[in-house]
C-alpha cells in the first residue's frame, strides 16, 4: 500500500509543479484560481522579505533591500520548481522499485540523488534501473529537466524586455512631472510652456502605457515587485499621478480634453484592479484626506482656475473630485502599504503658477485657504 501512496505523492508534486510553471511562463493570461504553488511562494517570501525590511531604517538602504526581492524572488522561484520535480520523480522511481523489486531497496534520499542526476542529465550512471518503466521514467524526468533549464533561459529576457519598458516610459515622466512627481508640478510644466493642449497627446500615451502594463503585469505579477532602478521612480507612483492629473481635468473642464481624460483614468484603473486582483491585495478603506488635505485640495482648484484657461468655476468641482478619488485612492493606497512603494501628494500651488505676478496670487488664497477653514 505503501509504494502506491508514495507514487501518487510524487505524480502530485510532479504535475502541480509542471502546471504551476505552464501558467506562469507559457500561457499568455492571467490566471485566476487560487490554489497555485506561485502564489503560495510570493506570499511567504514577500511576509518574510517586507518584515525584515521594516527593521531598517526608512531610506536608500531599505529601498536597495527591497529592490534585490524581484530579481531573487525568480531565482528561488527557479530553484523551488526544480526542488519539486527532483522530489516528485524520486518518489515515483522509489515506488516503481518497490513495486517491481528491482534489486534491493534504496533509501528516499538515494533515490533523490539519482532523481537529481537524471534531472540534470549528469550521467553518472551509479545506479541503472533495470525495468522498463524504470528507465522511461528517467527518460521522461531528463526531458523535463532539459527543456526546463530552455525555457527557464528564455523566460528571463522575456520579463526584463517589460521591466525596461515600463522603466522607460517613468524616466521620461520625471522631466515633467518632478522627483518626487506631483499632479501639480506635471500640469504647471504645461501651463507655464503654454503647452496645455498637448497634454491630451502626453495623456494618449500614458494611456498605451497603462495597456501594456495590464498586459504584463496580469500576466506575470512578480513585475509589481520589480523596483525602478532611479532613485525616486516608482511604477505606482508614476500611476498615482497620472490618475490625480485625469481626475483634475475631468472634475474642472468642459471641452473635448476631457475624451482623452476619461480614457487616460479608465485604463490606469484598471492597472490597478488588475495588479490588485493578480497580488491579492484588499483595498483599504476610504479616507478623504490621506493623500491631500481638503484644505491643500480647495488652494489647487482655487489656482487652477487662476492659471488654466478653461477652467470652470463651479461648486460641484470638488464633490466630483472626491467621487472620482474614490473610485481608485483605496485600490492605490492598499497596493502602495503591499508593496512599500510610497505615494506623491498632489504637490503645492506654487507649482502650477510662476513668475513675480503669481507670488501676491499664491498668498492671497493661502490667506484665504486659512479664513475658510476656520
Amino acid at each position: 500500500m505503501l509504494p502506491f501512496v508514495v507514487a501518487l505523492l510524487g505524480t502530485v508534486f510532479v504535475a502541480a509543479t509542471l502546471l504551476d510553471a505552464f501558467e506562469v511562463v507559457l500561457l499568455p493570461r492571467p490566471v485566476r484560481h487560487r490554489a497555485r504553488l506561485n502564489r503560495y511562494f510570493f506570499l511567504g517570501t514577500w511576509w518574510v522579505w517586507s518584515r525584515l525590511s521594516s527593521r531598517l531604517p526608512a531610506g536608500r538602504r531599505r529601498e536597495d533591500f527591497i529592490g534585490v526581492y524581484g530579481p531573487l524572488s525568480m531565482v528561488l522561484l527557479f530553484t523551488l520548481w526544480a526542488v519539486c520535480m527532483i522530489i516528485g520523480f524520486g518518489l515515483l522511481q522509489w515506488a516503481l522499485r518497490e513495486v517491481a523489486a528491482d534489486g534491493p531497496s534504496q533509501s528516499f534520499a538515494r533515490e533523490m540523488i539519482v532523481s537529481g542526476d537524471a534531472f540534470f542529465t549528469l550521467g553518472y550512471g551509479d545506479i541503472v534501473p533495470r525495468t522498463l518503466a524504470a528507465r522511461l521514467l528517467v527518460i521522461i524526468e531528463a526531458g523535463t529537466g532539459f527543456a526546463f533549464i530552455a525555457f527557464t533561459i528564455s523566460y528571463l529576457p522575456v520579463l526584463y524586455q517589460h521591466f525596461a519598458q515600463r522603466d522607460a516610459q517613468i524616466i521620461e515622466f520625471a522631466a515633467r512631472a518632478g522627483t518626487p512627481p506631483s499632479a501639480a508640478q506635471l500640469l504647471g510644466w504645461h501651463i507655464a510652456r503654454k503647452q496645455f493642449q498637448q497634454l491630451d497627446q502626453w495623456l494618449a500615451n500614458w494611456e498605451s502605457w497603462a495597456g501594456e502594463l495590464i498586459e504584463s503585469h496580469s500576466t506575470y505579477p512578480m513585475l509589481a515587485f520589480y523596483r525602478s532602478q532611479h532613485d525616486g521612480h516608482s511604477w505606482l507612483a508614476s500611476l498615482a499621478v497620472v490618475l490625480d492629473t485625469c481626475t483634475l481635468i475631468l472634475a474642472g473642464t468642459d471641452d473635448g480634453r476631457t475624451l482623452q481624460a476619461a480614457a487616460t483614468f479608465a485604463a490606469a484603473r484598471r492597472v490597478l484592479n488588475e495588479v490588485g486582483t493578480s497580488l491579492d491585495v484588499i483595498s483599504l478603506p476610504w479616507d478623504v484626506n490621506r493623500r491631500v488635505a481638503d484644505r491643500d485640495l480647495v488652494l489647487l482648484t482655487d489656482t487652477l482656475g487662476q492659471s488654466l484657461e478653461g477652467w470652470r468655476d463651479s461648486p460641484d468641482t470638488l464633490p466630483h473630485v472626491s467621487d472620482l478619488r474614490r473610485a481608485y485612492e483605496p485600490q492605490l493606497e492598499s497596493l502602495s502599504v503591499y508593496l512599500r512603494l510610497p505615494l506623491p501628494d498632489w504637490g503645492s500651488p506654487s507649482l502650477l503658477v510662476h513668475g513675480p505676478a503669481q507670488t501676491e496670487l499664491i498668498r492671497r488664497l493661502l490667506k484665504r485657504g486659512g479664513t475658510d477653514r476656520k
